[in-house]
């Protein structure tokens, strides 16, 4: 036998025929794997969202003096919501008080709260149920970073940011779930990308934000279970280009 033969015997050997069936069949579950996937991609893109559902609507939006939380408010108000706002700075607030009336808000309140108090949340819902007779919306966006003379992991700082953004969230939720299950309405949950990826020098704000995660995520199962037409929508921010993310972390370095 000479060597080409011996190896064309060989490579028989060693890679046995393919079957004839096999090509196109691999290709054919490829392209059912795609479709399904852009079926599902469809279905779930679908936006059939009706502005005119906000007309009216009785809106409580906290950490709504800056930001994401002061965008919201005239989102809101440019579609005819009837407003509470709250924020730990008044002169803040009022200035967007101001803006939204001139967007067209019916209706806008606003009470100053630091949400580190654990009686300001009642004072809060208690405030929007009076003014507004009822809640279609809990929108919660407000946060804090560590306060002047703590530092870093210390219990007096977890303690803190546990409570500003994760207990007064769950505070303010217990608090208005009453009046939304009534009025089949909604909450929205704002929080941050570090309720999902931990990263460096962040553990006390990560921790509050895995705990945000994982409560209304059970709630929502919950609420389900329960038959109750409470919809919870959880927006999950990236990191922000702010000075109070800055400043958040810069015991890291002494700051």
């Amino acid at each position: 036998m000479t060597s080409a033969e011996k190896e064309k015997s060989s490579t028989g050997l060693c890679r046995p025929p393919l079957s004839p069936a096999a090509g196109p069949g691999r290709a054919m579950k490829v392209l059912l794997l795609v479709g399904l996937g852009a079926l599902f991609f469809a279905y779930y893109w679908d936006d059939n969202f009706d502005p005119a559902s906000l007309q009216g609507a009785r809106v409580l939006l906290t950490g709504a003096s800056v930001g994401v939380g002061e965008e919201l408010a005239y989102h809101y108000a440019r579609l005819g919501s009837h407003l509470v706002l709250t924020a730990h700075t008044e002169a803040l607030l009022q200035k967007v008080v101001g803006n939204c009336r001139k967007l067209g808000a019916p209706k806008v309140f606003y009470i100053a709260a630091d949400m580190a108090s654990p009686e300001m949340p009642e004072r809060v819902v208690q405030f929007a149920l009076d003014k507004l007779g009822g809640l279609d919306y809990l929108v919660m966006n407000h946060l804090g970073a560590a306060p002047a003379g703590t530092r870093g992991r210390s219990a007096q700082a977890t303690r803190w940011l546990m409570q500003v953004n994760f207990l007064s969230y769950v505070q303010l939720t217990s608090l208005a779930l009453p009046s939304l299950t009534d009025s089949k309405g909604s909450l929205v949950v704002v929080s941050s990308l570090l309720g999902r990826v931990p990263t460096s020098f962040s553990s006390p704000y990560s921790a509050a934000k895995f705990a945000l995660d994982s409560f209304f995520g059970s709630l929502r199962r919950e609420l389900d279970v329960q038959d109750v037409n409470v919809a919870i929508t959880m927006c999950v921010l990236g990191l922000q280009d702010r000075a109070s993310a800055a400043e958040g972390v810069r015991w890291r370095n002494g700051g």
